[in-house]
């Protein structure tokens, strides 16, 4: 049996949709969700869905009774993510779950970006657990890229410099979770996920720019001032920071690889982002 956290999120949804794919019978697929009643559409499919709630401990322990695999997907509680995933570990480790699978962040081994810093600490609470584990370190999504807004308003503003981001779409990052529970032999492994094609920010405008037709340029902005420009936006002051954080990081290399490990894991290129930009600009 396999269990999905944050069944209801953009990644937890893909993921279920992938398992499916591959073969996976619904009935196997355990959606743990904090409110089952947003989850009828997994339902109404076979999935079993069953309420759990990282910041509620004790919602854990039932909803992970029978589960071998657990892919948990990290909190976006950005102010403390650790507390509540060390929650999800501890349950899974007293159900003896088999593979507990994590998305982490590309590079935590290393990574000096404010946002690893968390998932540096889950990857230790694994370890330690005992629990035979894979950390998915999953780099920068496309989707990360409010490529609408920027060909609307002729600017994609950053802090990146010239850095070199090796992104790649939610549905490969998904798709790489589902294979990753469904193969043999994956116990304490670690892949660092990024795509295929790395690209600046400025070769990111200039894809909207063409695939717009509307004049498109990259605005690369001090991490202060584009940490402000965000807060601007909507966007909550330290969330704000830990972004504009990880683009000056993203400029030192650290949102860069050139594993392969994605496209060996769901077995085709990772999708380029060219395409992901006209299909965007489409819908």
């Amino acid at each position: 049996m396999i269990a999905i956290t944050g069944a209801t999120g953009h990644l937890g949804q893909l993921t279920i949709h992938a398992l499916l794919d591959l073969g996976t019978p619904a009935a196997d697929i355990v959606a743990l969700v904090r409110d089952p009643q947003k989850a009828t559409d997994l339902s109404a499919r076979g999935v079993q869905v069953r309420r759990a709630d990282y910041t509620q401990p004790e919602t854990l322990g039932p909803a992970l009774q029978g589960v071998d695999k657990l892919l948990l997907i990290s909190s976006n509680d950005v102010a403390d993510r650790a507390t509540p995933q060390r929650h999800v570990v501890e349950a899974a480790k007293a159900a003896g779950v088999k593979l507990l699978a994590y998305t982490s962040i590309l590079g935590a081994a290393t990574d000096k970006m404010r946002l690893a810093a968390d998932h540096q600490t889950t990857e230790a609470d694994i370890r330690a657990s005992g629990v035979p584990f894979v950390f998915l370190r999953n780099g920068w999504y496309l989707e990360n890229y409010n490529v609408a807004q920027a060909a609307q308003f002729g600017a994609l503003p950053g802090s990146a410099g010239e850095g070199r981001v090796s992104a790649a779409s939610r549905a490969d990052y998904a798709a790489a979770a589902a294979a990753v529970l469904t193969l043999p032999d994956q116990d304490n492994t670690v892949y660092e996920l990024g795509g295929d094609q790395a690209f600046t920010l400025g070769e990111l405008a200039a894809e909207v720019q063409a695939a717009s037709g509307r004049p498109v340029a990259y605005q690369n902005m001090g991490e202060a001032a584009y940490a402000e420009l965000l807060r601007g936006f909507g966007v909550p002051a330290p969330l704000a920071e830990k972004l504009a954080d990880a683009d000056t990081h993203l400029e030192k290399g650290e949102l860069y690889t050139d594993s392969g490990d994605l496209s060996k894991l769901i077995g085709r290129p990772t999708t380029p982002m060219k395409q992901w930009v006209n299909q965007t600009l489409k819908s």
